[in-house]
């Protein structure tokens, strides 16, 4: 994958990125978890975005113990 200024990926070029599952990463931008829009009722993602919410994830996982939703678990 090229790392292109501006380059908008799609879901399954996040899943592949993220090395999840596509079902994960389409739950996590339907539940505003991670910065996604929609394009002709399409999820698209901004690779800048992806790579700032990653380095905030890193953090989170430092102070919190991360996303469960990444996790596989689930939030009560």
């Amino acid at each position: 994958m090229k790392d292109e200024p501006g380059q908008i990926l799609t879901l399954d070029e996040v899943a592949a990125y993220l090395k999840v599952g596509k079902r994960t990463v389409y739950r996590l931008a339907a539940a505003k978890k991670i910065p996604a829009f929609k394009v002709g009722g399409i999820w698209r993602f901004s690779r800048a975005d992806i790579d700032g919410w990653i380095r905030q994830q890193s953090l989170g996982d430092q102070q919190e113990g991360g996303d469960d939703l990444l996790k596989g678990g689930r939030r009560s």
